[in-house]
């Protein structure tokens, strides 16, 4: 389940609001057995996450390893790693914790680039809620392979496979307004 979560940044936080269902995507980090998010202090979410009493939610984070091509349309799928956490995120209002959290949060995103940035200042943090969800009930689910074609349609003329599906990044293209003797950083050139 660690390989899978630190594997990306992108999750999906569900919550119930006003009796309906609501998801959202956000960015997150793992430090240990706990999960971090942040977002404007304004944001439903975060702000019905208390320290004390929290917020019930379910997170999800899937990573597309490939599409499955079968030679009939019912047996099309896709291949992926994805995990499911069940729990009640709480606000984190320990400086030294929200700290760990937003450097985190930047670290998992482009490994390097805390450390190359000017830390939050006062007005920013205040602006910025932080919440914490432990890793305690938590399950993984793995889809790989080739197609699961019926006996009968082994030999019909059609392509069968998996269609391989990788993230990949781009040329960084520097700001309009940046200083042109700043070169890229190290860490944008070797991902």
């Amino acid at each position: 389940m660690h390989a899978i979560l630190d594997a990306d940044y992108l999750c999906h936080l569900g919550f119930v609001r006003d009796g309906a269902p609501v998801v959202l995507p956000t960015l997150y980090a793992r430090v240990a057995e706990r999960l971090y998010m942040h977002g404007s202090v304004g944001s439903r979410p975060l702000r019905c996450a208390g320290e004390d009493t929290g917020i019930a939610v379910c997170l999800t984070v899937t990573h597309v390893d490939g599409l499955v091509l079968a030679r009939s349309a019912i047996h099309h799928a896709i291949n992926y790693r994805s995990v499911i956490v069940h729990g009640t995120a709480r606000q984190v209002t320990d400086p030294a914790e929200r700290s760990t959290a937003l450097n985190a949060l930047i670290e998992n995103i482009v490994p390097g680039r805390a450390t190359d940035t000017r830390p939050a200042n006062t007005k920013e943090l205040a602006a910025t809620a932080v919440v914490a969800l432990d890793l305690d009930e938590v399950c993984a689910k793995v889809r790989t392979g080739d197609p699961n074609d019926d006996p009968e349609d082994l030999t019909l003329p059609h392509w069968t496979g998996v269609l391989p599906v990788a993230r990949t990044y781009g040329t960084p293209t520097p700001a309009a307004d940046l200083d042109p003797t700043i070169t890229i950083p190290h860490y944008l050139t070797n991902r």
